[in-house]
């Protein structure tokens, strides 16, 4: 079983030469260049990690740097599905299926 890492820990170890990074929802030491990684040093840099677009060979680098997980209890719970997200989406199908109709029709009638 992984070691767990509350998140209260990975927050103080947010300097150059002492740096860890959460990335989805895995810790990590350092893992990288620093210039970069100081910016997220001591907290979640999942999205930051993603939007730089690393190759198959970064990710499987992370692997030497990897320390433990993320503890349970700091993992952000993800909100369901309301029933007002379920009925815009409805919604915006019904309209949009209503649209090809009339255009379809109108294309026929010329």
């Amino acid at each position: 079983m992984s070691k767990e890492i509350p998140l209260a820990t990975i927050k103080q170890h947010n300097q150059a030469t002492d740096l860890w990074v959460v990335i989805n929802n895995k810790v990590y030491d350092h893992p990288g260049g620093e210039e970069s990684l100081v910016e997220v040093a001591g907290r979640d840099a999942t999205k930051d990690f993603n939007d730089v677009g690393h190759s198959s060979e970064a990710r499987e680098m992370l692997k030497k740097y990897y320390i433990g997980d993320l503890a349970a209890a700091d993992i952000p719970k993800k909100s369901p599905i309301s029933c007002r997200h379920i009925a815009l989406a409805l919604g915006a199908a019904f309209i949009g299926i209503t649209l090809v109709y009339v255009i379809r029709r109108g294309v026929a009638r010329n």
